[in-house]
């Protein structure tokens, strides 16, 4: 699997994603993350709305002289 890189967390946003693309952009994410954390920001048990933060570390890559 390719590593999910810091220029790639823009391919994440976009209103027009399938369900099936943006699990795997996000799957990617996770599994290319050092110390990933998920927090549940709001749920509205009403409507099945919600907002959920990832937070975590993407290896950077190092160029060698």
């Amino acid at each position: 699997m390719a590593r999910f890189k810091i220029q790639d967390l823009r391919s994440v946003e976009g209103a027009q994603q399938t369900p099936i693309s943006l699990s795997s952009k996000v799957g990617e994410m996770i599994s290319s993350s050092t110390n990933p954390v998920a927090k549940v920001e709001t749920l509205n048990p009403e409507t099945g709305e919600y907002r959920v933060v990832l937070q975590g570390t993407l290896a950077t890559e190092t160029k060698h002289s």
